[in-house]
């Protein structure tokens, strides 16, 4: 999406490549120029479930001229559990040239609703209430994302279904053989060792109600991304991952 987003907007995007499945924030600085107005981030990214520890997330804003501004997109920001995690708050306050990007569509699945909040400096702050729409956001949405900030109860509660589920998942998929890339968000990211394999994985787990995501559009047409689900969604795409190994070694 920064792809189509930058394009929609006639800007040209450039992407820096990943070292091991993660940013690398030394290559994000090597492709900035004289012509690069912003530099997104995912953080924690998604698909891979990878993250950058604060102090990398400091060396890369370090790294920018003062007038591209950092864009980080910490949507997955409430499921992270490592310890160097920061989100980006502070320094977005400290910095005039540093936006953190938030959502209600994940941990309080509001999705559908399309409601987020930035937090940036008074100056980018007010260049995007004048160029939003009026009507952006609707008042349902609104009250909805209001009454989620309080319920701190159901946010725990979110967080900690994840904690464990993420674990379980990722050593059961594990033990049958798959690639598990670690997550700091709500979902892992599956490595199936080839892109026809990882075809034939979708399309039978597929066929038994379990819905993973093709990653050929990022550039991992072997692997496929699932999201933690409740207790039986989680069985249920195990049993079928395991089913899917089965035939894999009897053919």
């Amino acid at each position: 999406m920064y792809r189509l987003s930058a394009l929609a907007a006639g800007a040209h995007p450039v992407a820096a490549p990943e070292r091991q499945l993660t940013a690398d924030v030394d290559a994000l600085l090597a492709h900035v120029t004289s012509r690069t107005r912003l530099v997104f981030l995912a953080n924690p990214n998604n698909p891979t479930g990878t993250y950058l520890p604060a102090a990398e997330i400091r060396r890369l804003h370090a790294g920018l001229p003062d007038d591209v501004i950092l864009v980080l997109d910490a949507a997955y920001a409430e499921f992270a559990r490592a310890a160097d995690y920061d989100p980006g708050q502070t320094l977005s306050l400290e910095a005039p040239n540093v936006v953190i990007l938030r959502t209600f569509s994940k941990i309080h699945g509001l999705a559908a609703l399309r409601v987020g909040w930035m937090t940036g400096s008074d100056a980018i702050l007010d260049v995007i209430d004048r160029i939003r729409g009026p009507f952006n956001t609707a008042q349902p949405a609104q009250d909805a994302a209001s009454a989620a900030i309080a319920d701190l109860d159901h946010q725990a509660a979110s967080r900690a279904h994840n904690d464990r589920w993420l674990g379980w998942l990722a050593d059961e998929l594990t033990a049958l053989g798959l690639e598990v890339v670690p997550s700091q968000g709500n979902f892992l990211l599956l490595g199936l060792g080839t892109a026809e394999r990882a075809a034939a994985a979708e399309a039978e787990l597929e066929a038994q109600g379990v819905i993973p995501r093709a990653m050929g559009s990022y550039g991992l047409p072997a692997h496929l991304r699932l999201s933690v689900g409740t207790e039986a969604e989680n069985r249920a795409a195990v049993a079928a991952f395991a089913r899917f190994v089965q035939g894999c070694r009897a053919a």
